[in-house]
C-alpha cells in the first residue's frame, strides 16, 4: 500500500456505524462510556456486525487512476470487481494520515476514556503506523490510545475485533480488552483458495508465495498468513478441490470459537461452504463476508477464505 495522505473527501467511519448515538442513548450528556474498539475496513466486518458491537472501521482507500474511493462506503463489492477485471492497470490502494486518525481519537474521547485500535498487518500496509503516529497529534491528553499489529487482515483480523469489541461491551478494562485481543490473534487461523496469483504478485503482497508463480499450470494455490506475510501452503488440481481443502482445513480443529467465510466474487460457494462448515460449528453464527476493494485489489477475483478462532 501507499503511504499515509491526506484525502479531501475523508470520512472518518463507515456510513451506518453513528460516532455519537450511543453516548446520547446510553447515559446522556458526559458519563464515559466502555473501551471503543477500532479497526480498518480490511478487517470485512459486516456492517451489522460493526452496528451492533460498536466497532468504528474506518474506511481506506482505492484509487482508480484519478479517482478515489473509500472502501466499503463509496463503490458496491460487484462494482468493484467488475471494473477491477475490466482494468488493465491494477488499482493502487493507500491508507489514512496520523492527522486523521487523531480526529477519530479525539472525537470519541468525547465518549470515552480509552480506545484501542486494532489494525491489519504492519507488513501489509502503513496503517498501523499512521495509526500509531496519530497518537502524537490528538488534543485530547487524558484519553488513553492503544494501537495493535494484528499481523492479520481480512476476516482473521475481523474475528480478533469481534472478540474484543464483545469484551468491551462487558464493562471490561482496555488492559483486558487488549489481552483478549491479543490472545484471539494468535489463535487465528486462516487458509485461502486463489484461482490466481497475478493479483497478489502485482499488488507486491506476494512474500514466500512468489514460488508458486510461474509454476502454477492452472492450479488453484492455496495461502495462509504466518507473521503477517502470505505464505503457500499447497496447490490443488480443481477448484472444488481447493474448496474441499477448505473444508479439511477447519474440519481439522476440535475447539472452535469463531468462524467466517470469505469471498470475492462467489458468494454461492461461500453460501456452500458454511452449509457444509455447519456440521462442526453452529451454521447461523458463521460469518459469510465480501473481501472489501482494498484487500480485493491484492487478492484478486474468485478468492475464497477461512478464518477461524480456535478455542483455547
Amino acid at each position: 500500500m501507499e503511504q499515509p495522505g491526506e484525502h479531501p473527501s475523508c470520512c472518518a467511519f463507515h456510513e451506518g456505524v453513528s460516532i455519537m448515538s450511543r453516548s446520547q442513548s446510553e447515559g446522556g450528556p458526559g458519563r464515559k462510556m466502555s473501551v471503543k474498539i477500532i479497526t480498518d475496513s480490511t478487517s470485512d466486518i459486516p456492517p451489522e456486525v460493526a452496528s451492533e458491537l460498536g466497532i468504528h472501521v474506518v474506511p481506506l482507500y482505492v484509487h482508480f487512476g484519478d479517482q478515489v474511493y473509500r472502501d466499503g462506503v463509496d463503490l458496491t463489492g460487484a462494482e468493484f470487481y467488475r471494473r477491477l477485471t475490466a482494468n488493465k492497470t491494477l488499482p493502487t490502494t493507500s491508507t489514512i494520515s496520523p492527522g486523521e486518525f487523531a480526529q477519530i481519537y479525539d472525537t470519541l474521547a468525547e465518549e470515552t476514556d480509552e480506545i484501542l485500535a486494532i489494525m491489519l498487518s504492519s507488513e501489509l500496509s502503513a496503517t498501523f503506523e499512521a495509526a500509531s503516529k496519530g497518537k502524537e497529534y490528538m488534543k485530547a491528553g487524558r484519553c488513553r490510545v492503544e494501537v495493535i499489529d494484528s499481523r492479520l487482515v481480512v476476516m482473521g483480523l475481523g474475528l480478533v475485533v469481534i472478540a474484543a469489541a464483545k469484551e468491551a461491551q462487558k464493562g471490561s478494562q482496555l488492559d483486558q480488552v487488549i489481552a483478549v485481543a491479543q490472545s484471539a490473534a494468535s489463535r487465528i487461523r486462516i487458509r485461502m483458495a486463489f484461482d490466481t496469483l497475478e493479483y497478489v504478485r502485482r499488488g507486491g503482497r506476494i512474500g514466500a508465495a512468489q514460488a508458486f508463480v510461474g509454476n502454477l499450470l492452472n492450479l488453484k494455490p492455496i495461502l495462509t498468513l504466518k507473521d503477517g506475510i502470505a505464505t503457500p501452503v499447497t496447490r490443488e488440481r480443481t477448484r472444488a478441490k481447493a474448496i474441499e481443502h477448505l473444508r479439511r482445513f477447519a474440519s481439522s480443529y476440535k475447539r472452535i470459537e469463531a468462524m467466517a467465510v470469505e469471498h470475492a466474487t462467489t458468494l454461492d460457494e461461500a453460501l456452500a461452504l458454511r452449509e457444509d462448515l455447519g456440521s462442526i460449528f453452529p451454521r447461523e453464527h458463521i460469518y459469510v463476508c465480501t473481501i472489501g476493494s482494498v484487500m480485493g485489489t491484492h487478492l484478486g477475483p474468485g478468492a475464497l477464505g477461512v478464518a477461524l478462532l480456535e478455542g483455547e
